[in-house]
């Protein structure tokens, strides 16, 4: 019995806000390989998308820079970027992986 409780709860914790959901659809979209190469992608409202939380995703996306979006007829939105230019592309390194020593082979 204190097992299915012990379930339940945390089935309940892991639940994430629709804005969240739909986040990282959008997110997933946005990063797909396809829409990468292409450099534009169509996100498609669904019925589980709330008012807010639509409204919400769509107002980050709006404030972003470099993203072009277009309000379709049939509630979609078309997203479209530019490339970043070479200089201007952050790389990240972490310096766990940092080469300190050659390899010996």
């Amino acid at each position: 019995m204190a097992k299915v409780k012990k379930q339940v709860k945390s089935a309940k914790q892991e639940e994430i806000s629709g804005v969240e959901r739909l986040g990282l659809r959008v997110s997933s979209m946005i990063n797909h390989p396809v829409a990468q190469a292409q450099r534009w992608v169509t996100i498609h409202r669904l019925d589980t998308d709330g008012d807010r939380e639509w409204e919400e995703v769509m107002g980050l996306l709006s404030e972003t820079d470099g993203i072009d979006m277009t309000f379709n007829d049939d509630e979609s939105v078309t997203l479209r970027w530019e490339p970043q230019a070479e200089d201007d592309r952050v790389l990240e390194v972490d310096d766990a992986f940092a080469i300190e020593e050659p390899a010996p082979f």
